[in-house]
C-alpha cells in the first residue's frame, strides 16, 4: 500500500511534463505472454515484489483470469521509469490475446499512442498477433517488438545461434510485412521493425531477462553466454542475467526512444480519430494536448464496482478534475464528475487532477458507456464525437440463461445489464415470443467467462441452453416493385429490393460510408469505389447498423418529407428481424420509388406507416432468392507435416475448407476456414487429429451463404426455437389478396 501511494505522488509530480509521459498496450496472439511481461514491468514500478514477478500475473486479477491462465478484460496500470537520467510515466494497459476479447483490445488501442506487441519465438506471428497488429496500425498506434520465450528456442528446440538469429529475422520480417499490409504507407516506412536500432527486444518474460541489439553491446552479453546458460541449466547465471539485463529496463527504454508523446502522437492521431474541426478551439486544443484548453475526455472502459461506474480512458485536451460539469456528447446530457483516479491494476488511487494526454478514471456519472467522448460545458457547440469503434467480429453466438432460483430473476437480468455496460461487446436481447433472456457473445468462451462473472461478481447462478450460432438474411438478386398499403389503406408506398455490391457492403463496414456523412462527399466515393450513380448516392436516406441502405428514387410526393422520420424508423424494424428467420438482415438495398401519403397527420403515424414500410420490403426479400448468411472462422493451425493429411479430413467432414498450407521444414502451417456451427468441439478434435501436437488461432472472417441442401431445415429449426410458425409469411399474408 506504502509503495503504491509512493508511486502515485511521484506520477503526479511528472504527469504534466507531457514529454515524459508514453501511453503503451501490450498486444499479442493468446498465450505469448503478455501478462508475464507486464508482471516484470509492475515489480520495476515498485508495485509488486521483483521475487514473484512472472509468476504473480497481478493484472489478471478476475479469479476467473487466475484458473484459465488468460486475460479477459484490460487492465490499467501507470508505471513510473527512469531513461536517460529523466523520470517518466508510462501508462499501460495490459490486453487481452484471446479472438473472443479482441474487444477490447480495440477500445484500449484508441487511448494508446504505441504498443508493445509479443511474440512467441517458437510459434512466431500467430492469427491473432494479424489481428492486433492491424488494429493497432488502424488506429495509428506505432508497434515495437518483444520477442518472447527465447529460453525455448534453445531448452525444446536445441538451436545454434545462427538458426536464432534466423529464427528472430523470420519473426521481424513477418512483422514488418503486416506492417507494411495494414499501416498508412507514410506510417508504414517511418514504423518498421529494426534490430540494429533497438525497437526489437529478444528475452524471456518468465526468467526476467531482455536484450536488443544496442544493449547486447552496453551490457556486455552476448546471445552465446544465454545459450550456454540455458544448456547447462545455469540458474545462477540466469538470475544474474534478470539483474545486469532486466527486461523491464529493455522494454520501457525501449517504450520511451520509439514511442511519441501524447502531444507528438496527437498531432497525427486526432485528424484520423475525430470527427470535429481541426481549425476550432477544441480542434486545435487536441492537437496541441493543451492541459489548459477546453476538457476532452474520451471512455474506453466501463466498470460497475459496489460504489457505482467507474469510467476510464484518455484525456484528450484539459485537464480532468473532481466537481467539474460536463457534458456527454454521445448521451446528449449534462453530468457532474465526482472523483478522479489512477488505475493501478486492481487498485484505484484517487487523485487531485489528470491532465492531457494521460490516462485517468472518473466516478459520479451514471448511465455512462464505452466510446463515450465527455466535453466542458464551455465547448458543447464544437463537440463532435470520436470516429465509431470498428470491432473486428461481431457477437456470432447466442445462449438462451434463466435463474437457478425464479426469486433471482430480478437479480438476473440486473445483474446481465451491468455485464453490457462492462462488455458492450455482449449483447443482451429478450425474446418477446417465448420470454428467453438471449445473451450473444463473440464466441463459445467469450460466453463461458461472461457466465462465470454473472457468478463470482454478481452472486447470481443460471441454467443455460446449447450455444446457439446467429445467422443474417439477404438476397440473392432484385426484386419487383411492390405497392404496401398502411392499415387504414390511407397511404401506400412503393418498395423493391436489391443486393448491395461487395464493394458497398465493404465501404461500410471499415466506416467509410457513414450515415452521418456529408450527402456529395458519400456519393462521390460510393461513385468513384462502388460503381453507383452519384445521383442515386446523393439520395441515399439511411444506413442501419447491419449493412442495408435505404435509397429514395421518389419524386414530387406530397407530405414525404413530413414522414421520412417515420419511414426510416420502419426500415430499420423491418430489418433488425428479417421474414425468413427473425435474423438481421444484411446486405441489403431498399428502394422507396413512389408513395401516397395522406394529408392528415393523424391517417400517417407510426401504426400507419410501420407496417406498411416493414410488409413491401420483407415482401421484396421473400422473392429475391433470400438466403441465410453463416458466420465463417479463419483457422490457423500449426502441426507437424504427417498431420496435415488428418487435419484436411477434419476439417472436409466439418464443412470446413484449407485455403493454404505453408510448409516450415518438418512443420507446416495451414489457413482453413470453418463454419462457425461446426466449430463447437473443434479444440478437442484437433487435438485427438493431431496427437495433441497442433496448436492454432482462429479469428472472424466473413458471412457466406449457407448451403442450400441445409437452407429449408435450418430455417424451420431457427422459428421453432423462437417459438414462430414453421414456415415464413407468404405475399399474401403481407400485402393482402
Amino acid at each position: 500500500m506504502g509503495a503504491r501511494v509512493k508511486v502515485v505522488a511521484e506520477i503526479e509530480k511528472i504527469m504534466s511534463s507531457i514529454e515524459q509521459v508514453r501511453n503503451i498496450g501490450i498486444i499479442a496472439h493468446v498465450d505469448h505472454g503478455k501478462t508475464t511481461t507486464s508482471d516484470s514491468l509492475l515489480a520495476a514500478a515498485g508495485i509488486i515484489s521483483e521475487r514473484v514477478a512472472g509468476e504473480a500475473l497481478v493484472l489478471d486479477y478476475l479469479s476467473v483470469e487466475k484458473q484459465r491462465g488468460i486475460t479477459v478484460k484490460a487492465a490499467n496500470i501507470s508505471l513510473y521509469h527512469e531513461y536517460g537520467g529523466k523520470p517518466y510515466v508510462i501508462n499501460l494497459i495490459d490486453t487481452p490475446g484471446h479472438v473472443d476479447f479482441s474487444g477490447k483490445v480495440t477500445r484500449s488501442l484508441r487511448v494508446l499512442d504505441g504498443a508493445i506487441v509479443v511474440v512467441d519465438a517458437v510459434e512466431g506471428v500467430m492469427t491473432q498477433t494479424e489481428t492486433v497488429i492491424r488494429q493497432a496500425l488502424e488506429e495509428r498506434v506505432r508497434p515495437v517488438l518483444f520477442i518472447n520465450k527465447v529460453d525455448r528456442l534453445i531448452k525444446e528446440l536445441k538451436m545454434t545461434p545462427e538458426r536464432m538469429q534466423e529464427r528472430f529475422l523470420e519473426i521481424i520480417k513477418e512483422v514488418n510485412n503486416l506492417i507494411d499490409m495494414y499501416g498508412e504507407p507514410e506510417f508504414a516506412r517511418r514504423w518498421k521493425i529494426n534490430p540494429a536500432e533497438g525497437n526489437v527486444v529478444f528475452g524471456s518474460a518468465k526468467d526476467k531477462w531482455g536484450l536488443s541489439v544496442p544493449l547486447v553491446r552496453k551490457k556486455g552479453v552476448s546471445l552465446q553466454d544465454v545459450i550456454r546458460a540455458y544448456e547447462s541449466d545455469d540458474r545462477e547465471f540466469i538470475a544474474q542475467l534478470s539483474k545486469k539485463a532486466p527486461l523491464h529496463e529493455a522494454l520501457l527504454d525501449m517504450v520511451v526512444k520509439f514511442v511519441p508523446n501524447p502531444r507528438d502522437a496527437q498531432k497525427y492521431r486526432i485528424p484520423k480519430i475525430w470527427k470535429g474541426d481541426l481549425s476550432s478551439d477544441l480542434g486545435k486544443a487536441m492537437l496541441n494536448a493543451d492541459p489548459n484548453g477546453p476538457l476532452v475526455y474520451f471512455i474506453n472502459d466501463v466498470r460497475v464496482e459496489r460504489a457505482g461506474l467507474v469510467a476510464t480512458g484518455r484525456v484528450f485536451s484539459g485537464t480532468l478534475e473532481p466537481g467539474t460539469e460536463v457534458y456527454l456528447v454521445g448521451a446528449g446530457k449534462q453530468a457532474r464528475i465526482l472523483q478522479v483516479s489512477l488505475y493501478m491494476g486492481p487498485f484505484r488511487e484517487i487523485t487531485k487532477m489528470v491532465t492531457a494526454g494521460n490516462i485517468g478514471a472518473i466516478m459520479g456519472i451514471e448511465d455512462v458507456r464505452s466510446g463515450e467522448t465527455i466535453v466542458s460545458i464551455s465547448s458543447v457547440q464544437q463537440a463532435a464525437p470520436f470516429e465509431q469503434l470498428r470491432y473486428v467480429s461481431e457477437p456470432v453466438v447466442t445462449i438462451a440463461v434463466e435463474p437457478l432460483k425464479i426469486q433471482e430473476l430480478p437479480k438476473m437480468i440486473d445483474s446481465l445489464r451491468k455485464l453490457v455496460i462492462e462488455d458492450p461487446n455482449l449483447v443482451l436481447k429478450i425474446n418477446e415470443e417465448t420470454g428467453e433472456y438471449l445473451i450473444s457473445g463473440m464466441g463459445p468462451l467469450h460466453l463461458e467467462i461472461a457466465l462465470t462473472l454473472l457468478k463470482e461478481k454478481f452472486g447470481v447462478e443460471v441454467k443455460t441452453s446449447q450455444p446457439i450460432v446467429v445467422y443474417r438474411e439477404t438476397i440473392r438478386e432484385a426484386s419487383e416493385v411492390f405497392e404496401s398499403k398502411s392499415p387504414n389503406k390511407h397511404n401506400r408506398l412503393y418498395i423493391s429490393v436489391e443486393p448491395l455490391n461487395e464493394e458497398t457492403i465493404s465501404l461500410i463496414a471499415k466506416g467509410v460510408i457513414r450515415e452521418d456523412q456529408d450527402s456529395r462527399e458519400r456519393a462521390a466515393i460510393l461513385r468513384d469505389k462502388a460503381g453507383w450513380d452519384y445521383d442515386e448516392a446523393r439520395r441515399i436516406w439511411a444506413i442501419d447498423e447491419n449493412i442495408n441502405v435505404f435509397v429514395d428514387r421518389t419524386s414530387g410526393v406530397q407530405y414525404l418529407r413530413e414522414v421520412k422520420d417515420t419511414i426510416i424508423a420502419g426500415f430499420r424494424l423491418a430489418l433488425k428481424e428479417g421474414p425468413l428467420a427473425a435474423e438481421p438482415v444484411r446486405g441489403v438495398k431498399v428502394v422507396l420509388h413512389d408513395a401516397m401519403v395522406h394529408e392528415d397527420p393523424a391517417h400517417r403515424g407510426p401504426g400507419q406507416l410501420y407496417p406498411a414500410t416493414r410488409n413491401a420490403i420483407w415482401a421484396g426479400i421473400l422473392t429475391a432468392k433470400p438466403t441465410l448468411l453463416e458466420p465463417v472462422q479463419k483457422l490457423d493451425i500449426r502441426a507437424p507435416m504427417d498431420y496435415v493429411s488428418n487435419i484436411a479430413a477434419l476439417l472436409a467432414r466439418k464443412r470446413g475448407k484449407i485455403l493454404e498450407v505453408i510448409s516450415h521444414g518438418v512443420a507446416a502451417r495451414v489457413i482453413a476456414e470453418i463454419p462457425v456451427a461446426e466449430s463447437f468441439d473443434l479444440a478437442s478434435e484437433l487435438r485427438g487429429a493431431t496427437a495433441g501436437k497442433a496448436f492454432w488461432g482462429v479469428e472472424f472472417s466473413r458471412w457466406a451463404p449457407t448451403p442450400d441442401t441445409l437452407l429449408e431445415d435450418l430455417i424451420k429449426s431457427i422459428r421453432k426455437r423462437k417459438g414462430l410458425p414453421p414456415s415464413p409469411p407468404t405475399l399474401n399474408d403481407l400485402l393482402g389478396p
